[in-house]
């Protein structure tokens, strides 16, 4: 029998994560502690951090350091930022994970599926053929077969080659 090992997602399960006061996507960025926080890059007007529970290997977000929920509150260059970042992004996940495809996506508001809601931020997940089998399906688990830590130091070094 093959058993999955992943111990870092109980803590999601039984709601036991770090608390924060404050909007985690406004605090993480202010620690200045890049590796803890999961932030892989940093540009003038936003960030790139991975998903802490994330749908696949090397699920990021792309969160502008401006605090809305709104979209049309960003100025032009804070927009023109986010997607310069995401393209750098892009770019780094091909480079380290060679994906069939990407999603890239928003969730504007708690009815669109955002789990945060008061701060907006783009999720850039790879995506591989076959990546959906058995397991969701059948459990309801997803498997997720890279720890957040090599995540973390291959997309900040494919960023910085890219860069």
């Amino acid at each position: 029998m093959n058993h999955m090992w992943a111990p870092w997602r109980m803590e999601y399960i039984a709601g036991d994560e770090e608390k924060t006061d404050g909007c985690i996507f406004c605090v993480f960025p202010e620690q200045k502690d890049d590796e803890r926080y999961l932030i892989v890059h940093r540009s003038q007007h936003c960030y790139v951090i991975l998903n802490k529970y994330p749908y696949n290997n090397g699920h990021v977000m792309v969160v502008p350091f401006h605090h809305t929920h709104d979209l049309l509150e960003l100025s032009s260059a804070e927009q023109l930022d986010c997607q310069q970042t995401i393209n750098i992004v892009i770019r780094a996940l091909r480079k380290v994970y060679n994906p069939d495809a990407i999603n890239l996506g928003m969730n504007m508001g708690r009815a669109a599926g955002a789990g945060i809601d008061e701060h907006i931020h783009y999720h850039i997940v790879p995506r591989w053929n076959g990546d959906t089998n058995f397991m969701p399906v059948i459990t309801g688990t997803k498997v997720i077969s890279e720890s957040l830590e090599r995540s973390w130091k291959m997309l900040s070094e494919a960023i910085k080659e890219t860069d």
